[in-house]
């Protein structure tokens, strides 16, 4: 029998009057951004595809905005239409006795969604515990922390098509998950209305990967330890790097981790570990992981640190720096604007590649703006 927590969003209400102007730094957790030339809240999957396909229809730039933590805003603002998914709804249904199917409205909160899950003691989201933004990214970006990714528990989204203006539902297996991105990422033909997620009923978590984490829980890697314990580790973790929303607290004024960790194929690594301890010491263990395919992945962390940028470095004029918890996040110190937090972003990712020879990549979406 199903279990809806939230009833799942349906069928337009009366649709509100788009707003002119409205500055989009209110809507980024960077607190960036210049001013939309239109925006709208929609607070229906029927209304997301009223005035998606409207703003297409009129040739009008659209950006489909959820949570605005993966977001990276020009100071112009945005010149067309912007669409605030504002869904909410969640139901939980049983398949069998070793999966429960999770559906979310696109437009609900992530860490929302998680809490709800763990408390229903249902193992697979908790360590994503944590991560800002709204259920509709998550997919797109195959989000991941602490040994997990989206795409292990994804089952299936529901999409609005924009060149048909068409839904339909769409299998995990079809969306191209990789590290940190999907077919989803960097195009703008589709907008996912809600997703569904395969979870695992029981007191324990998913196997623990993450070293660190394992450490923090007093358990060893590959096992497993009560969901509600490994929720408050990670958040804990999080927390201490400054990856958990604070509004009081500048080191969360972020995009989250703004470069991802660069993979290296096997058979360039020798010549790329000699380039690293020739810059940064020979006696210097270089962090790698196995990532599949003929590739190792490197910490983009430990690079940026070990070419010089230290936490709290800061940019021209101190209104941008690296989060003084952790070098991955470039924060906005108050009063900043889009374009020093770039110039940043090309400071460090032109700093590691000088030292090592490895170009690194944002992670956010960068919209009217470019490094």
């Amino acid at each position: 029998m199903a279990t809806v927590t939230t009833p799942l969003s349906g069928s337009a209400a009366d649709v509100a009057a788009p707003r002119a102007d409205v500055p989009l730094a209110e809507h980024t957790t960077l607190r960036l951004g210049g001013p939309a030339a239109s925006f709208l809240d929609a607070t229906t999957s029927d209304e997301i595809v009223e005035a998606v396909t409207a703003a297409d229809s009129s040739a009008s730039p659209v950006l489909v905005l959820g949570g605005g933590s993966n977001l990276v805003v020009s100071d112009s603002g945005f010149p067309g239409s912007v669409v605030r998914i504002a869904t909410t709804g969640r139901r939980f249904d049983r398949v069998d006795e070793s999966t429960v199917e999770f559906t979310a409205e696109a437009g609900e909160n992530w860490d929302d969604v998680v809490a709800d899950v763990v408390d229903q003691q249902l193992a697979g989201f908790e360590c994503l515990s944590g991560i800002p933004g709204r259920v509709g990214a998550v997919p797109v970006q195959n989000v991941g922390a602490y040994g997990i990714e989206v795409a292990e528990v994804l089952r299936s989204v529901d999409l609005l098509d924009r060149r048909t203006g068409t839904t339909s539902t769409v299998p995990a297996a079809e969306l191209g998950l990789a590290y940190r991105t999907s077919v989803l990422k960097g195009q703008d033909d589709a907008v996912v209305l809600r997703a569904r997620f395969g979870l695992r009923p029981g007191p324990d978590s998913v196997p623990i990967r993450y070293p660190e984490l394992a450490r923090t829980l007093g358990v060893e890697v590959g096992s497993r330890a009560p969901i509600a314990e490994v929720r408050r580790a990670v958040l804990g973790l999080r927390a201490g790097k400054g990856m958990v929303l604070d509004p009081s607290d500048p080191d969360t004024w972020s995009a989250g981790s703004f470069f991802t960790n660069p993979f290296v194929a096997q058979a360039d690594l020798p010549e790329t570990l000699d380039r690293i301890a020739a810059e940064a010491g020979s006696e210097v263990p270089v962090p790698q992981y196995p990532a599949g395919e003929g590739h190792v992945k490197l910490s983009a962390a430990w690079l940026i640190e070990r070419a010089g940028f230290h936490k709290g470095h800061a940019g021209p004029g101190g209104r941008v720096a690296l989060s003084g918890k952790h070098t991955l996040a470039l924060t906005n110190r108050g009063g900043a604007t889009t374009e020093e937090l770039l110039g940043l972003a090309r400071e460090v990712r032109d700093g590691v590649e000088n030292a090592f020879g490895i170009e690194l990549h944002p992670e956010p979406i960068l919209v009217n703006c470019s490094l």
